[in-house]
């Protein structure tokens, strides 16, 4: 029998205190807020990680990215739940809306962008059994919308150096459909 994992208070919602099954409404979650915009990450392992899959709710404000561009080993996908953003994808730029589906095989170059007039939510869907290899290429498009690097590399902390560390907040009123 699995055992269900106990849900404690954490800075910014709540959290799984171990792994096993949980019922986590998105709205109570812990939240984190930073320069890439707001996140729950729904986890459950001590290293905070799922064993399989990965599963994140971004939300972005118009002109914030969700990350650098990049590829990575990991099987992604990605369903726009609300407002707009553009899709950053092989060099590429397209539009995107309220319940497009984005697939993104392994090492497929991508990054989200909000646009629209207002929050852009986006729920993340990635593999976890690959061995966490990744690059940042330097793409001219990715920084013009201030969502890359600006020398290819294959180190996050390189990549990401000089970014603030993200803080933990609780749900914000209008980041997610309904809620």
């Amino acid at each position: 029998m699995v055992p269900e994992a106990q849900l404690k208070p954490a800075e910014g919602g709540l959290e799984p205190a171990g792994e096993g099954w949980f019922v986590l409404n998105a709205r109570d979650a812990k939240w984190l807020d930073g320069h890439f915009g707001a996140y729950t990450r729904f986890e459950a392992r001590p290293d905070g990680r799922f064993r399989q899959l990965g599963f994140n709710i971004g939300v972005l404000g118009p002109g914030q990215a969700s990350c650098h561009y990049h590829g990575e080993d990991e099987q992604e996908d990605f369903l726009i739940l609300q407002g707009e953003c553009l899709l950053l994808i092989e060099g590429e730029e397209r539009p995107l809306k309220q319940w497009d589906f984005v697939h993104c095989p392994p090492m497929t170059e991508h990054v989200f962008v909000g646009a629209g007039d207002g929050p852009c939510a986006l729920l993340a869907v990635g593999s976890r059994v690959g061995k966490d290899e990744v690059v940042y290429p330097r793409s001219e498009l990715a920084l013009k919308h201030k969502a890359g690097a600006e020398q290819e590399t294959r180190d996050p902390d390189e990549s990401y150096a000089g970014i603030p560390e993200d803080k933990p907040v609780g749900y914000q009123s209008g980041w997610l459909p309904g809620a």
